[in-house]
């Protein structure tokens, strides 16, 4: 194999493969910024479940329930039109906060029955 036909990010460039190199350039340039959004979405959810937590915690401390359909559902409604605003699917928006907040519930159930225990 000779440095023409090297692999670079997973994409064949140079000669003999079919990829033009501004092509493979210009893949490698977009999934470079795709690896540094996912990085920050990571980050972000990170940052999200540290506030969940402390919220689970006060209200277990004050028996509070670890749902709230009332925020649940306000919350769905302004990441859909969030999302609209943002050009994004609302159903695979509502579909992503759903998930989240099926983890943030059973941390805050895990939480009460911990400060149960205490």
């Amino acid at each position: 194999m000779n440095n023409s036909d090297e692999i670079d990010n997973g994409i064949h460039h140079g000669t003999g493969n079919g990829i033009d190199d501004n092509v493979a350039a210009e893949l490698a340039r977009l999934r470079d910024s795709i690896d540094n959004i996912d990085a920050a979405v990571v980050h972000m959810l990170a940052e999200r479940f540290k506030c969940t937590q402390q919220v689970g915690h006060l209200k277990a401390r004050h028996q509070l329930p670890p749902a709230d359909p009332g925020r649940e559902a306000s919350q769905i409604a302004r990441l859909r039109q969030l999302a609209e605003n943002a050009k994004l699917d609302p159903a695979f928006a509502e579909k992503l906060l759903n998930f989240i907040i099926a983890e943030v519930i059973r941390h805050h159930e895990t939480i009460a029955a911990g400060e149960d225990q205490a």
